[in-house]
This record gives C-alpha cells, sequence and structure tokens, in this order.
C-alpha cells in the first residue's frame, strides 16, 4: 500500500472517530446521584445511638454500660440509669440491688417485659413483680374487667378512666381526641399534651396505688412513675420509641429529656450475665470444637456397635486342616517368625545327639559337616537351613522358603 493511500486512510479514520465523540459528547449531560448505603455499622450495632447523641446535645452526660458491674461505681443521686436490654435471665440478687440503688436517690427507668398472669399471681419480671406493677393486653380490658384497676381516692380515677371505659365512652372519647392512639403527658402550666407513640396493645397497671405520675393513651396506660425510697422509678410498656427510627416522631425524644433532665445518664444495654457456654463460645470456640469432637470420639468408642449379631460357627464342622491352619496362624502372630524357625532348628539339632553322640559340643562348621554326612545333602542346603536368622522380618515367600529347608534337613535325619 502506498505511503499516501495510507495517510489518507488514517485520517479518514481520525476524523471519523472525532466526529462520533463530538455527537456523544452532545448528547451526555452530567447529573447528581445519592446513593443510599444504609445505615452505618456503628449505628446497626447499637439500636440507641440517636438517643445518646440527642441527650449530649442537651448538655447531659451520657455513659454507656453493657453489664450491671456499672452500679459498683454509680452513686444514686444526680444519675438516671436506662436499662434498654433484655432482662429475661436477671436474677433475683440483682433486681434487688437495682432497687436498692433507686431507693438512695436514682432514678431507675426500665421496661416491662411480661405479660401479667393472674393464676400465677405475677409475670416473671422480677422489677416490675416487686414494684406491684402489672401489665396486661389492652384488647384484654374489655373482655376482663377483674383486669380494670380499682379506682383511687384522689383525682387519679379521672386520668386513668380510659383503661375501663365503656363501648359508648369509648366512641365519645374518640370523637374529642383526634390522637387515640397516642400517648399523652400534662404538665402544669402547659395547654397542650406531650404527645409519644407508645405501643397502644400494651396496658400498665398500678396495684398498689404508688404511682404519681403516668402518661396514657385513650385505652390504656403506657407510662407510670412512682418513689421508691428516697429516689424515681419509672415503668414503660415499650422503649421502641427511643430507638434510631423512631425517636425523631411525635414527642418521643422530648420525653427522654424530660424523664433524664438534670441528672448524669447511663445507657445500660445489657442487664444480664453471658452464660457459661455464651463466654467460652465468644472466647474458646476452638477448644469447644475439639471437645465436641472428643465426645462424639468418645462415645462412638464405648458406645454398643450396631447391627447383626453372627452366631459362632460350629465346631463339629471343622476338618483337622483347618485346626492346624489356625494353631498354626496362632502361633506366627504369638511368637513371631523368629520363634518358630529356631524351634525347627533346635528340633533337627536334638535328632543330630541322637544319632552323634557329642554333636552339641562340636564347632557350628563340624556341626554342618556331619549334618551333611547323616542326611547326605550338600553343604550349601545345610548352610542355607541353619545359618543364623536375620533380625528384620522375613517376607512371605522367604519365611516359606526358610521352612521348607528346615523341613527337608529334618526329615532327612
Amino acid at each position: 500500500m502506498k505511503p499516501r493511500l495510507r495517510f489518507l486512510i488514517c485520517a479518514g479514520l481520525f476524523l471519523l472517530l472525532g466526529l462520533l465523540a463530538i455527537h456523544l459528547g452532545g448528547r451526555l449531560q452530567p447529573y447528581q446521584d445519592i446513593v443510599e448505603h444504609g445505615p452505618a455499622p456503628e449505628v446497626l450495632g447499637n439500636p440507641y445511638l440517636a438517643a445518646e447523641h440527642f441527650l449530649r446535645k442537651q448538655g447531659l452526660q451520657v455513659v454507656r454500660a453493657n453489664g450491671l458491674e456499672v452500679l459498683d461505681n454509680l452513686p444514686s443521686a444526680g444519675h438516671s440509669l436506662l436499662l434498654l436490654g433484655s432482662r429475661s435471665r436477671m436474677t433475683p440478687r440483682q433486681a434487688d440491688r437495682l432497687l436498692e440503688w433507686a431507693s438512695k436517690g436514682g432514678h431507675l427507668l426500665f421496661i416491662a417485659e411480661r405479660i401479667y398472669d393472674e393464676s400465677d399471681g405475677k409475670s416473671g419480671d422480677l422489677l416490675a413483680d416487686r414494684l406491684g406493677i402489672q401489665q396486661f393486653e389492652a384488647k384484654e380490658l374489655d373482655e376482663d374487667k377483674s383486669t380494670e384497676p380499682e379506682a383511687p381516692e384522689d383525682n387519679r380515677t379521672e386520668e386513668q378512666a380510659a383503661a375501663s371505659v365503656s363501648p359508648q365512652d369509648d366512641q365519645e372519647l374518640a370523637e374529642g381526641d383526634p390522637f387515640p392512639e397516642l400517648t399523652k403527658l400534662y404538665l402544669e402550666n402547659e395547654q397542650a399534651p406531650a404527645y409519644a407513640g407508645f405501643d397502644p396493645e400494651f396496658h400498665l397497671y398500678d396495684s398498689q396505688n404508688r404511682a404519681h405520675a403516668w402518661a396514657n393513651s385513650a385505652k390504656a396506660t403506657h407510662m407510670l412513675q412512682l418513689d421508691h425510697g428516697d429516689g424515681l422509678v419509672t415503668v414503660l410498656t415499650d422503649g421502641w420509641i427511643w430507638q434510631n427510627r423512631d425517636i425523631d416522631e411525635y414527642d418521643n425524644a422530648w420525653l427522654l429529656w424530660y424523664l433524664t433532665q438534670d441528672s448524669t445518664v447511663t445507657l445500660l444495654y445489657r442487664a444480664e450475665r453471658d452464660s457459661l457456654v455464651t463466654l467460652l463460645g465468644q472466647n474458646f470456640p476452638e477448644a469447644l470444637v475439639a471437645l465436641a469432637l472428643f465426645v462424639v470420639l468418645l462415645l462412638w468408642h464405648v458406645g454398643q456397635r450396631q447391627g447383626p449379631l453372627q452366631a459362632p460357627a460350629s465346631r463339629a464342622r471343622r476338618q483337622l486342616q483347618e485346626h492346624l491352619r489356625g494353631s498354626a496362624d496362632f502361633l506366627l502372630r504369638r511368637s513371631g517368625q523368629s520363634s518358630l524357625l529356631q524351634g525347627l532348628q533346635r528340633d533337627i539339632q536334638r535328632r543330630a545327639r541322637h544319632r552323634h553322640p557329642g554333636f552339641e559340643r562340636l564347632p557350628v562348621a563340624e556341626q554342618w559337616q556331619v549334618l551333611g554326612r547323616l542326611t547326605r545333602l550338600p553343604p550349601s542346603a545345610i548352610s542355607q537351613a541353619m545359618r543364623p536368622l536375620p533380625k528384620q522380618r522375613l517376607t512371605a515367600a522367604d519365611f516359606t522358603r526358610q521352612v521348607a529347608h528346615l523341613q527337608t534337613l529334618r526329615n532327612a535325619l
């Protein structure tokens, strides 16, 4: 191809590529897009992280704890302890310790975890049972009147009447209340209540009439506050309102600040100890796996074998050849090759002494010569049969061949 033609072709290709780039560049338009990566790992690992940051922005000192060991160095006065984690494995001693801490001037806030069982007379929630706080499902209030709180002698009757209203009262209340599902907290010198998004399916009942403050929805009570010694105890039906996804709804964040204001806040996410198995699994998983394998192998070793039982063979059917073979196999396994071969050599020497007195006192070379004269076998056969045995184990073929040499020599005597 001529250089001029090659140049024209390359120039045409570059021109086409340039025109294509200009065309595509004119059609492309820059834009901005927001890619949602979801919550950060810190948020996923702490459902109350937003609550911590909110309280710190309000000027409160917030401390996070993972166990009741925090009570060892936590003063009661001026401190609020919020139990937001599970208490299913809490011991009676731990419950008494928490209430004792609150009685010395602390503010203890916890979530009622279990439904009250009238047949047992308790719910199984150690803290709620000790304070006389009973939790019911709100739908059972109309079905079982025995679960309704008794009317106190003071103005609390008017505040908790929503727990025992009739259907007609419910309708009238719903018409006058624009937010019947929300929990309302009334404060002095305030025209409108504060609203919180508690779960309306649960209701708290103060069986000992100790509560001095509470918050209700249209049909249930969701917060009770009572004095305990020199301190304060607040009981809630649920703590979801302060989790990351719900704290910014209604007045949920304000309620958290209101309950903890003017105090140092300690958020306790785990009010129970890990079991020994859990601790071992977290710190020594390899040791647990090794222990499990050892137990399995031990059980397999000592366990009874499964399968059909084989009846022992009848002795009447065994022939002489089978007995001899079995005896020989037993001797070979029990004594070894050397013992059997040495036995044959000693038998040959014993027979030679009978035919040639003083045979045992002769040197080895002369003994082999005497055996050659007595048996008329060549010296090589005598040497092959009577030579010292090697220390290593013979192969099956060598062992059989050596036995044959010894038997030939013995038979010749």
